[in-house]
């Protein structure tokens, strides 16, 4: 795609970049590689990103939910690729690449991105190799397009032999012919559409080479390359004198290992290959504080008089019940909202603030229980409460947590003894703790802001403060905001290039914002969320609803407790805001909505559509596709079509991105409800643009259904 709008993108990677190296240099030493296979064996990463040796692809894998960032550079070219092995045999990258003195398109220094798509055909066996097909940089300008099947075979531990064919700029250097006919020109137009008449395409050509790990940490690599690098070395960028490629990598921790290479008899290059796994947590397993363990009851026919329901009887009981269980659930972490209370059984209504893990919640309140009811009740019924709203019923008999919590596979089997329904209503009896409303809570906080310049300056970004504050006024009813004010006033200088857009300005006019709003009002609402009926959730946010808009949001959802699929349905007024931040608003203002629905596909995958009109009052729809893992990691990607022509979309030509979420405590190894996310785009655009509204329906009650329950049961006992 065009340079000078996908800067911005390489910086984020980078961001993602410091922050799991910062996180991995601080794991302790000890910890177990978690992933499927040692790290020592873990297929390495070529140039581009992807698994390969130095400049060409390999016909491995990586372990599935392999997260990686590279970053290289050779000869004046710096890239920096993200890359997720979605599934066992796909793989996906997103890459930014950077040339000095390139000199094209209207650049001296020439920015761009691109996608790849990788399948393993075959798996390795016995004798017949593992196979990969690959696109690189499928869709955009077509400056890195390729195409290629590739092999490879461990002849020995730690000797591996790749060898493979190319297509584009795989396919440049001592061609064999063209197998499927001639390659057509790219037509990029605005960019970012698949090139699909150019795949296969074109002369083909072999390239190879072999991978020797002598030791865990060293390894050496040697290859023939296949790609010529014509159009760089006709700009002056390289020289290309030779198609072999020599390199020595290592492994400079389990997380992070590091290369020097020199490429095609004249440069020399370098990389740093930083790769992570959910399933593999940086402190070595979850090192929350220790809760209270059970207090099994004494035998019925030892002491008779502590099984007696009686006590009901007595004045205060249930209340001297609900204070002492509040007190004990405070000390783990955990609020009791409300509570009811008879002989037999406990319904605590309860609220998680600390646990990433909601079974992990359930698993210490029941623990606390047992330690607060008589020995009459037997049945705790517990209801986990979001934003005043209760979720889904899990019953579990007081019998079974007594037996299972230290007997082997007792997790397993108190979820196979657990009863789940829907929580929705207010029993008779139940009673709120007085105590926890109204309640104000605060922050003050660092932020890094980014911003996309002119092409003297690309990039900056800028460090502030942000003070949050929330007032929750009852049970789903509660007003928040938040401040901002910028330490390094990096967006004070001159003011930036004016947007090109055709369509209305509602995401283009951002450094507008930036510039004039110091300090500025991030947010200031006022959100109210209720339990309609069984299955039915509904939220109202009104008032300045994020940095460019205020307005009205509305929505309702339909969320089974125990189903696959979800339904929602939402609908906003939004009015846009002026520059600086302050409470006034501009002329332009849009009735947007969407209809969505979202479905579990299993196996930790889920897909979204969202259907609507968009802030530029382009009608359309996002479809979005991710893998959420049990420990709360979450990667996606996202495209969004509407009846914005490519033309008028400008740049980019539609709405697309990846998102990743990574929990605080998968990096910090302590219990957190905390997570950082960011979403990598290759460009911002008008089309396609979505009102941003904090704690939408989905999002905030799935992982307190069945499912999501189930998914983080291992950690009831925690």
């Amino acid at each position: 795609m065009k340079g000078r709008s996908i800067t911005a993108p390489a910086r984020r990677l980078l961001s993602i970049c410091a922050m799991g190296l910062a996180a991995a240099l601080c794991a302790p030493p000890g910890t177990v590689e978690a992933a499927d296979r040692p790290v020592s064996q873990r297929p390495t990463l070529n140039f581009y990103g992807v698994t390969g040796l130095i400049d060409m692809p390999s016909g491995q894998s990586q372990p599935d939910g392999q997260f990686s960032t590279t970053v290289s550079q050779f000869a004046g070219m710096r890239r920096t690729t993200l890359s997720f092995q979605i599934a066992p045999r796909l793989s996906g990258s997103f890459r930014y690449v950077g040339t000095d003195n390139l000199n094209y398109g209207g650049q001296e220094d020439y920015s761009d991105q691109s996608f790849d798509l990788r399948y393993r055909v075959f798996d390795e066996g016995r004798v017949l190799p593992s196979v990969v097909v690959g696109l690189q940089d499928f869709a955009g300008t077509g400056l890195s397009a390729a195409e290629y099947v590739v092999a490879s075979k461990r002849l020995a531990p730690g000797l591996v032999l790749t060898g493979g064919i190319g297509w584009g700029r795989l396919g440049s250097y001592n061609a064999l012919g063209t197998p499927f006919g001639t390659r057509p020109p790219v037509d990029a137009g605005e960019g970012g559409t698949p090139n699909t008449e150019q795949f296969f395409r074109g002369p083909a050509a072999l390239f190879g080479g072999v991978e020797w790990r002598p030791t865990d940490r060293l390894g050496v690599k040697l290859e023939y390359a296949s790609d010529d690098y014509g159009f760089e070395e006709g700009r002056g960028v390289i020289r290309h004198r030779s198609p072999w490629n020599f390199g020595v990598e290592y492994q400079a921790h389990r997380n992070l290992r590091l290369g020097a290479y020199y490429l095609y008899g004249s440069e020399l290059g370098v990389t740093a290959q930083l790769s992570l796994n959910p399933r593999d947590r940086f402190g070595g397993g979850d090192r929350s504080k220790a809760t209270y363990p059970v207090e099994p009851r004494p035998a019925r026919s030892a002491d008779p008089e502590a099984w007696s329901e009686e006590w009901v009887d007595q004045p205060q009981a249930a209340d001297i019940l609900r204070q002492n269980t509040a007190k004990m659930l405070a000390r783990a972490g955990l609020v009791l909202e409300a509570m009811a209370v008879d002989g037999d059984s406990v319904l605590l209504w309860l609220r998680n603030p600390s646990y990433d893990a909601e079974a992990q919640a359930v698993g210490r309140a029941a623990r606390v229980l047992t330690r607060t009811m008589p020995a009459s009740v037997e049945t705790f019924e517990i209801v986990p409460v979001v934003e005043g709203m209760p979720t889904t019923r899990v019953v579990l008999r007081r019998t079974d947590v007594e037996a299972l919590e230290n007997a082997p596979g007792g997790a397993a089997r108190l979820l196979g003894v657990a009863e789940m329904s829907d929580g929705a209503g207010r029993p008779a009896g139940l009673v709120h703790d007085a105590e926890i409303y109204p309640r104000l809570t605060w922050s003050l906080v660092p932020y890094l802001a980014q911003e996309l310049s002119d092409p003297d300056e690309p990039y900056r970004f800028d460090l502030g403060l942000r003070l949050g504050g929330r007032y929750e006024v009852k049970p789903g009813l509660f007003l928040s905001g938040a401040i901002t004010k910028s330490v390094t006033e990096a967006f004070s200088g001159d003011p930036p290039l004016p947007s090109d857009s055709v369509l209305p300005h509602v995401r283009t006019d951002g450094p507008l914002y930036a510039r004039q709003g110091d300090p500025a009002i991030e947010t200031l609402t006022m959100g109210w969320y209720s339990r309609l009926g069984n299955g039915l959730y509904g939220r109202v946010t009104a008032g300045y609803l994020e940095r460019m808009f205020g307005g009205v949001s509305a929505e309702v959802l339909w969320r089974p407790y125990d189903g696959r699929l979800a339904l929602g349905a939402e609908l906003n007024y939004a009015r846009q805001r002026d520059y600086d931040g302050g409470l006034g608003f501009r002329d332009y203002d849009i009735v947007t909505g969407h209809a969505s629905a979202y479905y579990e596909l299993g196996r930790d995958y889920r897909v979204q559509l969202d259907a609507g009109r968009y802030l530029a009052g382009d009608w359309g729809a996002t479809l979005t596709f991710d893998r959420v893992f049990a420990n709360g990691w979450r990667v996606g990607a996202f495209a969004t079509l509407t009846d914005v022509s490519a033309k008028q979309f400008g740049e980019g030509s539609f709405d697309k991105g990846i998102h990743v979420t990574i929990p605080i405590s998968w990096l910090a190894g302590n219990s957190s409800r905390g997570t950082a996310g960011i979403t990598l785009r290759p460009v911002q655009r008008d089309g396609g643009a979505r009102l941003s509204v904090q704690g939408r329906l989905y999002e905030t009650v799935n992982d307190y259904h069945r499912r999501g329950f189930e998914r983080q049961w291992g950690k009831v006992w925690r």
